[in-house]
């Protein structure tokens, strides 16, 4: 007998509001990589993994004080004994503790197209963490709307394969599995609070960080921490970028951090390093949401890169690209925003996941490792055809 599927995931109508929203605004005039033993970096380029085998393992961390319980992700750098068993990975829904939300993500995998979303991690589960002199620089990722921790496991494994600790959360009520949140200003808040919490909780070794490998907890270097997210994920990294000091670099992908729809983010008090990933042909947000990235890229204190895909849709740059019905903007043939009614076929989703792992890896390895390498990949990585760079200082 088939594994109940889950309930259709929510439409998305505040995307559509947003649309509408900014199209007014619009129309109204809206204006040196240390050496591998020290965890320091790679010779390796961003475009390719680093010198560590990625591991992964799982962790619950309980904030009393909002009284919220959070599964979290920590990916790692493992010792080189692990390569094995991060090359031959693991089944996807591995991710989930549930046996019947283990069936219920083979479910969908299984409804999929192929390719589609990604089936097969690429890091050694519950591996021994290499040494490291310096420390790991620490990175917290915030999922989309109704995603997981693990929606973009592809770029976390690449980072740390390049020396650096990425923890992700679900946020508890905006997964998938369990969505009773809302996209509002007020979940924006719990979730970034969920951001900072899980930073706090590793760097200060609070309960449930115990149950990270021995090794892994005190080596966490609290001088370079950064966040990054995905759609609604990207909207937190402006807000946590914004309030809270020890975030010192963030990176958005396919949505803006400041916009009308979701508030209390605001550009001009986001004067550290940031990029943000745009999907040209965006079919969530569209059109008009990318426009108002490109206004937070011209608002920005700076320093801020920007970085535009060519042919790449909401979910190019993730593992859950066409993960049932529910995640298809960005997957296989579309209707270009850019140029209204024209068919076109989308990023292979597989292209689209390598220019995830490299920018988003670049970014970091300059801004907490300065390895000049993935700074000049920054200027001119990507072939241009796919990709075009503005930076302002």
């Amino acid at each position: 007998m088939p594994h109940a599927t889950p309930p259709r995931r929510r439409p998305l109508p505040s995307l559509c509001a947003l649309a509408c929203l900014l199209a007014t605004l619009v129309a109204a005039g809206a204006t040196g990589c240390g050496d591998t033993s020290s965890g320091g970096g790679a010779a390796a380029g961003p475009d390719a993994a680093g010198p560590y085998p990625p591991a992964s393992t799982t962790i619950v961390l309980t904030d009393a004080a909002r009284d919220r319980s959070l599964t979290v992700e920590v990916w790692y750098p493992a010792v080189a004994g692990a390569r094995a068993a991060a090359e031959q990975g693991e089944p996807v829904e591995s991710f989930l503790a549930s046996p019947d939300d283990r069936a219920r993500y083979a479910d969908l995998l299984a409804a999929s197209p192929d390719p589609g979303p990604s089936r097969r991690t690429g890091a050694a589960r519950d591996a021994t963490p290499a040494s490291t002199r310096d420390g790991y620089p620490l990175l917290v990722f915030s999922h989309c709307f109704e995603c997981f921790r693990f929606s973009s496991f592809s770029i976390a494994e690449r980072l740390a394969s390049h020396g650096f600790v990425v923890a992700a959360p679900d946020h508890a009520g905006d997964t998938l599995f369990d969505a009773t949140l809302p996209l509002t200003t007020d979940v924006l808040q719990i979730r970034a609070a969920d951001v900072r919490f899980v930073a706090s909780a590793l760097l200060a070794g609070m309960a449930g960080a115990e149950r990270l490998p021995a090794s892994l907890r005190g080596a966490l270097d609290a001088a370079r921490v950064g966040v990054f997210g995905h759609s609604f994920g990207s909207v937190t990294t402006g807000l946590v970028l914004q309030d809270d000091a020890r975030f010192v670099a963030g990176l958005g992908i396919a949505a803006p951090f400041e916009n009308p729809l979701l508030t209390g983010v605001a550009m001009s008090r986001i004067a550290k390093p940031a990029l943000f990933l745009v999907a040209r042909e965006d079919n969530s947000i569209g059109e008009i949401g990318n426009q108002f990235i490109r206004l937070n890229f011209d608002q920005a204190p700076g320093p801020i890169r920007k970085v535009e895909v060519t042919d790449a849709g909401h979910w190019s740059f993730s593992d859950i690209c066409h993960l049932g019905d529910d995640f298809r903007p960005g997957c296989g043939d579309g209707v270009r925003q850019t140029a209204p009614g024209e068919p076109f076929p989308h990023l292979p989703i597989d292209r689209g996941i390598a220019i995830g792992q490299a920018y988003v890896t670049a970014f970091f390895l300059s801004e907490l490792q300065g390895a000049e390498r993935a700074t000049g990949y920054l200027a001119a990585g990507a072939p241009a055809e796919l990709v075009d760079v503005a930076e302002r200082p």
